[in-house]
């Protein structure tokens, strides 16, 4: 069939269907290789091999920790299992890894919720110096923890929160909630705003707009935002290592850190095996969640 009579028969000619599917089909498989699956591939192996460094430091034996030169230190022919089962049978570290969840979870919850409210109220309600308070409070999220450290911890001892989980669960939002913010100030823009002025119209109050209407077509951006906050609690030190002193009260970066280096000695096994099976819990998460994490996170950028 000529394009003539094609295009008299409603049928798109075969030069439109090479257009529609883009110019992917010039590319030959050894330009395709070199352009997409080589630089894929180098990215996956820098991207993966700390996990693998980590997995086959805590499977491998003693002597071939201290001894590399007998054997290969990329592989090992006789696994043991000895140093994940001293770190979970003869260690703290299940109460390490429980104080760990509890206060990235209080704390993601309550940098959420301000998150939420600040953000709404910045991008919605469209006050005089929304806009500065929000780049304000955005720039708050570049100081250095390393510069807060000392002003907040005499916040904690004069409260009386020294030592206790509390500290940590009421300090952590003070990095989490403006990049939070941020991320939600993105997402709720792209929100129309005849939805929101609908329901004023038929007498609907802010919060009912904002818990009925808003948060639900923003689960993708909530998501996002607690997972960013998740991940940081998770892996936070300074704070951690200046807030708490008691050994049962420690997360997992800073408990494993001290419980398992003597003076100038390492045992690196262990310190493996802690690093690893603490990262589990957050490539559980990502897994997940990782569609709307990267959605919302593109929504943001847009804004």
């Amino acid at each position: 069939m000529t394009d003539l009579a094609a295009r008299k028969a409603g049928i798109k000619p075969h030069a439109a269907a090479d257009d529609s599917e883009g110019m992917s089909y010039l590319e030959s498989i050894p330009r395709r290789l070199v352009t997409l699956y080589l630089p894929l591939l180098l990215f996956l192996i820098v991207l993966l091999f700390p996990f693998y460094w980590m997995a086959l430091t805590a499977i491998k034996p003693n002597e071939q920790l201290l001894d590399m030169e007998k054997v290969s230190p990329f592989w090992t022919w006789s696994p043991t299992f000895q140093h994940i089962r001293k770190l979970l049978f003869e260690s703290a570290y299940p109460q390490w890894l429980w104080n760990t969840m509890y206060v990235a979870t209080a704390a993601t919850a309550l940098s959420i919720f301000a998150s939420v409210l600040a953000a709404y109220a910045i991008v919605r309600l469209r006050f005089k110096g929304g806009q500065a308070l929000g780049v304000l409070i955005f720039l708050a999220y570049l100081v250095p923890p390393s510069i807060l450290f000392i002003p907040l911890s005499t916040v904690i001892f004069n409260y009386g929160l020294f030592d206790s989980p509390l500290a940590l669960i009421l300090v952590y939002p003070t990095i989490l909630i403006p990049f939070s913010t941020w991320l939600l100030m993105g997402y709720f823009k792209t929100i129309p705003y005849e939805l929101e002025e609908c329901a004023l119209i038929d007498g609907a109050s802010r919060w009912q707009i904002l818990t009925r209407i808003i948060l639900p077509l923003a689960v993708p951006g909530l998501i996002s935002a607690a997972i960013f906050c998740m991940t940081l609690c998770w892996n936070e030190f300074i704070y951690a290592l200046t807030f708490i002193n008691t050994t049962s009260q420690k997360t997992v970066p800073v408990a494993i850190v001290t419980a398992f280096t003597d003076g100038d000695q390492y045992r690196w096994g262990s310190l493996m095996a802690g690093a690893l099976v603490g990262s589990l819990p957050l490539v559980i998460l990502y897994a997940f969640f990782v569609e709307h994490y990267v959605s919302a996170m593109t929504g943001a950028v847009k804004e």
